[in-house]
Protein backbone atom coordinates (compact mmCIF):
# COMPACT_ATOMS: atom_id res chain seq x y z
CA UNK A 1 0.00 0.00 0.00
CA UNK A 2 1.33 3.64 -1.42
CA UNK A 3 -0.09 6.54 1.20
CA UNK A 4 0.56 9.84 -0.35
CA UNK A 5 -0.73 13.34 1.28
CA UNK A 6 -1.77 15.47 -1.30
CA UNK A 7 -1.65 19.35 -0.41
CA UNK A 8 -3.70 21.89 -2.90
CA UNK A 9 -4.54 24.92 -3.47
CA UNK A 10 -6.33 27.07 -6.32
CA UNK A 11 -6.17 31.08 -6.56
CA UNK A 12 -7.92 33.60 -8.15
CA UNK A 13 -6.87 37.66 -8.35
CA UNK A 14 -10.07 38.84 -8.46
CA UNK A 15 -13.23 35.99 -8.53
CA UNK A 16 -12.97 35.80 -11.67
CA UNK A 17 -9.68 36.73 -12.57
CA UNK A 18 -6.30 35.37 -13.60
CA UNK A 19 -6.35 31.72 -11.55
CA UNK A 20 -3.71 29.39 -10.87
CA UNK A 21 -3.52 25.82 -9.15
CA UNK A 22 -0.83 24.75 -6.95
CA UNK A 23 -0.01 20.92 -5.42
CA UNK A 24 2.23 19.33 -3.59
CA UNK A 25 2.80 15.98 -2.77
CA UNK A 26 4.66 14.02 -0.30
CA UNK A 27 5.45 10.67 0.94
CA UNK A 28 4.78 8.72 4.57
CA UNK A 29 8.30 10.68 5.97
CA UNK A 30 6.73 13.82 4.77
CA UNK A 31 9.10 14.39 2.05
CA UNK A 32 7.84 16.29 -1.12
CA UNK A 33 8.01 14.08 -4.63
CA UNK A 34 5.96 16.40 -6.54
CA UNK A 35 5.37 20.49 -6.34
CA UNK A 36 3.63 22.19 -9.09
CA UNK A 37 0.80 24.17 -10.25
CA UNK A 38 -1.14 25.45 -13.55
CA UNK A 39 -1.98 28.55 -14.89
CA UNK A 40 -5.98 28.39 -15.64
CA UNK A 41 -6.63 31.87 -17.22
CA UNK A 42 -9.59 33.59 -16.06
CA UNK A 43 -11.19 31.81 -13.76
CA UNK A 44 -13.20 31.61 -10.07
CA UNK A 45 -11.00 30.74 -7.27
CA UNK A 46 -13.48 27.64 -6.12
CA UNK A 47 -12.78 26.62 -10.19
CA UNK A 48 -9.29 26.68 -9.05
CA UNK A 49 -9.64 25.21 -6.11
CA UNK A 50 -10.98 22.11 -7.73
CA UNK A 51 -9.13 21.80 -10.52
CA UNK A 52 -5.78 21.88 -7.74
CA UNK A 53 -7.22 18.81 -6.39
CA UNK A 54 -8.39 16.74 -9.73
CA UNK A 55 -4.44 17.67 -10.62
CA UNK A 56 -2.95 16.30 -7.51
CA UNK A 57 -4.83 13.77 -7.52
CA UNK A 58 -3.85 12.64 -11.22
CA UNK A 59 0.03 12.71 -10.52
CA UNK A 60 -0.89 10.66 -6.98
CA UNK A 61 -2.26 8.45 -9.31
CA UNK A 62 0.61 8.32 -11.91
CA UNK A 63 3.18 8.26 -8.61
CA UNK A 64 1.86 4.97 -8.13
CA UNK A 65 -0.40 5.91 -4.66
CA UNK A 66 -3.34 3.66 -3.60
CA UNK A 67 -4.64 5.56 -0.78
CA UNK A 68 -4.08 9.26 -0.79
CA UNK A 69 -5.00 12.15 1.96
CA UNK A 70 -6.03 15.41 0.80
CA UNK A 71 -5.13 18.81 2.28
CA UNK A 72 -7.31 21.48 1.03
CA UNK A 73 -7.65 25.21 2.02
CA UNK A 74 -11.24 24.84 0.60
CA UNK A 75 -13.98 24.63 2.78
CA UNK A 76 -16.30 24.33 -0.53
CA UNK A 77 -14.64 21.57 -2.25
CA UNK A 78 -13.80 19.41 1.28
CA UNK A 79 -17.55 19.62 2.14
CA UNK A 80 -18.62 18.88 -1.50
CA UNK A 81 -16.65 16.27 -1.88
CA UNK A 82 -17.36 14.58 1.88
CA UNK A 83 -20.87 14.77 1.42
CA UNK A 84 -21.91 17.20 3.49
CA UNK A 85 -22.90 20.14 1.21
CA UNK A 86 -24.95 20.41 -2.02
CA UNK A 87 -22.95 21.15 -5.17
CA UNK A 88 -25.58 23.67 -7.08
CA UNK A 89 -23.52 25.56 -9.63
CA UNK A 90 -23.92 23.79 -13.11
CA UNK A 91 -19.79 24.64 -13.71
CA UNK A 92 -18.85 23.70 -9.87
CA UNK A 93 -21.04 20.44 -10.82
CA UNK A 94 -18.87 19.13 -13.58
CA UNK A 95 -15.82 19.98 -11.28
CA UNK A 96 -17.60 18.13 -9.05
CA UNK A 97 -17.86 15.04 -11.51
CA UNK A 98 -14.38 14.95 -12.39
CA UNK A 99 -12.69 15.22 -8.68
CA UNK A 100 -15.29 12.39 -7.69
CA UNK A 101 -13.95 10.03 -10.63
CA UNK A 102 -10.56 10.54 -10.09
CA UNK A 103 -11.15 9.45 -6.31
CA UNK A 104 -12.51 6.38 -7.45
CA UNK A 105 -8.88 5.41 -8.47
CA UNK A 106 -7.67 5.01 -4.99
CA UNK A 107 -8.92 2.56 -2.37
CA UNK A 108 -8.72 4.89 -0.02
CA UNK A 109 -9.43 8.81 0.04
CA UNK A 110 -9.63 11.32 2.74
CA UNK A 111 -10.50 14.83 1.91
CA UNK A 112 -9.41 17.38 5.12
CA UNK A 113 -9.70 20.78 5.55
CA UNK A 114 -6.89 23.30 6.30
CA UNK A 115 -6.63 27.12 6.96
CA UNK A 116 -4.10 28.68 4.88
CA UNK A 117 -1.41 28.53 6.73
CA UNK A 118 -1.44 24.82 7.30
CA UNK A 119 -0.77 25.16 3.44
CA UNK A 120 1.66 27.24 3.03
CA UNK A 121 3.58 25.39 0.33
CA UNK A 122 0.47 24.68 -1.87
CA UNK A 123 -0.20 28.23 -1.93
CA UNK A 124 3.19 29.32 -2.42
CA UNK A 125 3.01 27.46 -6.10
CA UNK A 126 -0.76 29.16 -6.67
CA UNK A 127 1.30 32.89 -6.04
CA UNK A 128 4.43 31.89 -8.07
CA UNK A 129 2.35 31.05 -11.23
CA UNK A 130 0.43 33.61 -10.77
CA UNK A 131 2.92 36.15 -10.32
CA UNK A 132 4.97 35.00 -13.44
CA UNK A 133 1.87 35.68 -15.58
CA UNK A 134 2.03 39.42 -14.28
Amino acid sequence: MKKLTIFTDGGSRGNPGPSATGVVIKDDSKKTISAFGEYLGKQTNNYAEYMALISGLKKAKELGANEVDCIVDSKLVCEQLNGNWKVRDKNIQKLFVQAYNQMQNFSKVKISHTMRAGNKEADAEVNKILDSKR
